[in-house]
């Protein structure tokens, strides 16, 4: 037994098809390609996207809406997470600190889910109008963002 002798398992490999050898190959004549047409053509190839001629589907299709380039995603912070911030003060390194946000390039905004029961420091971050309201009841007070 040596690497020369190895051998397929009888019916795992199946002989490549050889195409355009003759008639008497079984395959010969149009090659299996059937007849004329763009796809009986050697090097046709057809665009994913070409429909035959027909007006293509994302032309068919009316435009509609548009992606604004300069919006700036605010990271969401809830009420209930800040419950467990040291000190009181709620300010974007903070909450970077302890892991609320994942960076400080991005605005931070503070909104109202569930309750406050510490009294907090909020300043350099936006904050809801409700979260606000909230924040001032419990005994704490917000700071406001420039900008």
């Amino acid at each position: 037994m040596n690497l020369g002798s190895l051998q397929y398992a009888d019916g795992s490999h199946h002989r490549k098809k050889k195409i355009g050898r003759g008639d008497a190959s079984g395959h010969g004549g149009t090659s299996c390609r059937g007849h004329k047409g763009q796809r009986s053509r050697s090097g046709a190839k057809r665009r994913a996207w070409f429909e035959g001629g027909q007006m293509p589907i994302q032309r068919r299709l009316p435009k509609r809406g548009f992606t604004n380039i300069h919006r700036e995603e605010n990271q969401i912070v809830q009420l209930t997470m800040l419950a467990g911030l040291d000190g009181g003060l709620v300010t974007p390194d903070s909450l970077l600190a302890a892991g609320l946000i994942e960076r400080l390039s991005a605005p931070v905004k503070v909104l109202c889910d569930g309750e406050l029961g510490a009294k907090l420091t909020v300043s350099g971050v936006k904050v809801s109008k409700s979260a606000q309201a909230r924040i001032e009841a419990a005994g704490g007070s917000v700071a406001p963002v420039e900008g």
